[in-house]
């Protein structure tokens, strides 16, 4: 099993539930919106719960609610979700040598709870792929205890959330609150010039493309950034190539 017990017993695995533990109350308040959004949208109680167990994937789930509401083609809101998450597959491709030992079954599994913040923490704990055996189990352990602590402080307050939407008054401004929490976990990965670069190229062409309906200006920011900052990054190792040379 994924969490069987000889992961639980490693003490990479309550390390990793502790370093992300500081960050659950913020994942957990970002759950509590959407789980509010969802509802109010005028999702059902089981749609709602079957797109937090689904989709897992907070940013994409809020950037589908509006066009669901506006009756948008299906396309349109499977691209949106695709162009919000579009991060996930970098994550994938560096965390490849991590994880192609594994199954297929568990690198999918893997693949599922991968989130921002648990990917962050643990690239920075574990710079490197595993070289032998015993840092396979580790850097797993590791890995999973982070995925533990932010599913389910996603999970139960999404849930709480969709619980008590209908109790909930919209003038509490959870939307403004999802907006700031969204923006803190953004500040915390803008680690890089390039990374402070594409945010700042996203949000201007998102606000130049504002007039476009359906939210299209939002994929169309997060494209625009995407294939300008790959670009760039291209552009950067081929000059430090040639300075080498």
């Amino acid at each position: 099993m994924f969490l069987s017990a000889d992961v639980r017993r490693r003490p990479a695995f309550r390390e990793g539930v502790l370093n992300m533990a500081p960050m659950a109350v913020g994942i957990g308040a970002w759950g509590l919106m959407t789980g509010v959004a969802m509802v109010k949208s005028g999702m059902s109680v089981i749609e709602a719960m079957a797109m937090t167990l689904l989709v897992y994937a907070g940013s994409s789930q809020l950037a589908a609610i509006p066009l669901l509401v506006a009756g948008a083609p299906a396309w349109v809101v499977l691209a949106t979700g695709f162009c919000v998450n579009l991060r996930f597959v970098v994550f994938s491709l560096h965390l490849r040598p991590y994880l192609m030992h594994m199954p297929r079954w568990r690198r999918m599994l893997h693949g599922y709870l991968t989130a921002d913040l648990s990917y962050a923490t643990f690239t920075t704990r574990y710079p490197r792929p595993p070289a032998d055996l015993a840092e396979q189990r580790e850097q797993e352990a590791y890995l999973t205890g982070g995925y533990c602590t932010t599913w389910c402080a996603w999970m139960g307050m999404s849930t709480v959330g969709i619980a008590l939407a209908n109790l909930i008054p919209q003038a509490w401004g959870l939307g403004f609150a999802g907006v700031l929490s969204l923006v803190g976990i953004l500040c915390s990965m803008a680690t890089t010039r390039l990374r402070i670069l594409s945010a700042l190229i996203a949000g201007a062409t998102a606000v130049a493309a504002y007039a476009l309906p359906l939210k299209l200006n939002i994929v169309t920011g997060i494209g625009v950034a995407v294939l300008l900052c790959f670009w760039l990054e291209k552009q950067f190792v081929r000059d430090a190539i040639k300075a080498d040379l």
